[in-house]
């Protein structure tokens, strides 16, 4: 729970092909520690650690632009942007979130972003740039005490959304029709009733993601069940599915999602805690959430992030503390093919993939 805790389109088919064939062989083939520059059997490339300069954040915020470019989020409001692969970040932190959690960001392109400082009360912020991190504006604080945001997401350049955990025993929803300029609170009529102890996890910022131009799923623990709550209009109205991931206990649930579509999707997560086993840590849907499947082979651990390889039908990673996780088969099994720790991953269009976790970890698929 939270108080616990871009695309290009591709030229032609041909190049999308060779950037997916690239993608999938090499997690196949990468099985070494990410601390590693990486490079696996007949210098097939793994996850490459870039260097931040910053082994005092934990960056759980993470928005990938395209192959060189990307955005990281973390503690004490910092904020990095690379435009060159990796090889430089360079500090355009917001000087109004200074000490505070970002543990999201969502960005356009390399000059417009909008990322989410987390907290009771006041603490959650929202701040966005249309210059590169040159300049910010706050352009939402929360004055709820009772509110406490988790995840900020996006259709699309102009409308978004993030959620709270229950405020009056049902979720809070945060609606933006300017890009990030200005937000509204959306009625909660359309929300249903939360279970006791049920929150979202600002883990990875994948706890509110949408696929297309009006569907949005909310991760949820810390109830009797850990849920998916899906929306095909924006956030207005929803409904509610169990998932075959644990809960029961604040630690459990749901903590990062990822659509390919509207209908099919990914589900991972388990107990945060590094002593406590996360069995069924992966679920999989192919009807937008309605009903969720184990996965037969899930990852071995606890997982916070998750993300589909761009252009491919059945290929996703997943990541958490203890490695990364490859499904070559929709989410129905998993295999471990790298040992470093990450909390969120996010692949974009034209074949990028990247990770960030504690101690200033980023990565690049390489």
């Amino acid at each position: 729970m939270g108080r616990q805790w871009t695309s290009r389109r591709q030229r032609t088919l041909r190049t999308v092909g060779l950037v997916v064939t690239t993608l999938v062989g090499a997690l196949t083939w990468a099985t070494g520690p990410a601390s590693a520059a990486a490079s696996g059997p007949a210098g097939q490339p793994a996850w490459q650690l870039t260097d931040t300069g910053r082994p005092d954040v934990r960056f759980r915020g993470l928005a990938a632009v395209d192959r060189s470019a990307a955005w990281l989020a973390g503690t004490g409001g910092t904020v990095l942007r690379t435009t060159d692969g990796g090889a430089h970040w360079r500090d355009v932190s917001p000087p109004a979130a200074a000490g505070l959690e970002l543990r999201d960001i969502e960005a356009f392109d390399t000059r417009r972003a909008v990322a989410l400082a987390i907290g009771e009360g006041d603490a959650s912020r929202i701040f966005r740039t249309d210059d590169g991190g040159a300049s910010w504006t706050e352009s939402f604080r929360n004055t709820d005490p009772k509110a406490f945001y988790d995840c900020v997401t996006f259709f699309d350049s102009r409308h978004g959304l993030a959620m709270s955990d229950p405020v009056d025993g049902r979720f809070r929803i945060l609606s933006t029709r300017d890009g990030g300029r200005s937000w509204t609170v959306l009625p909660s009529a359309g929300m249903p009733p939360a279970q006791s102890g049920e929150a979202g996890f600002a883990a990875s910022g994948q706890c509110l993601v949408t696929s297309g131009p009006k569907d949005v799923w909310l991760a949820t623990g810390g109830g009797t069940s850990a849920r998916v709550l899906h929306s095909a209009d924006r956030g207005l109205t929803w409904t509610a599915s169990a998932t075959t991931i644990p809960a029961g206990d604040p630690a459990r649930g749901v903590f990062g999602l990822a659509f390919r579509d509207r209908g099919h999707g990914i589900a991972v997560g388990g107990d945060y805690r590094a002593d406590q086993p996360s069995p069924r840590a992966a679920a999989l849907t192919g009807d937008a959430g309605r009903t969720w499947t184990p996965s037969a082979g899930a990852p071995p651990a606890y997982r916070s992030g998750v993300a589909w390889l761009p252009h491919h039908r059945a290929a996703a990673l997943a990541v958490g503390p203890t490695g990364t996780d490859l499904t070559t088969d929709g989410g129905r099994t998993w295999r471990t093919v790298d040992t470093g720790s990450y909390d969120t991953v996010d692949c974009t269009r034209d074949g990028g993939c990247w990770a960030s976790g504690e101690r200033g970890r980023a990565a690049r698929l390489r």
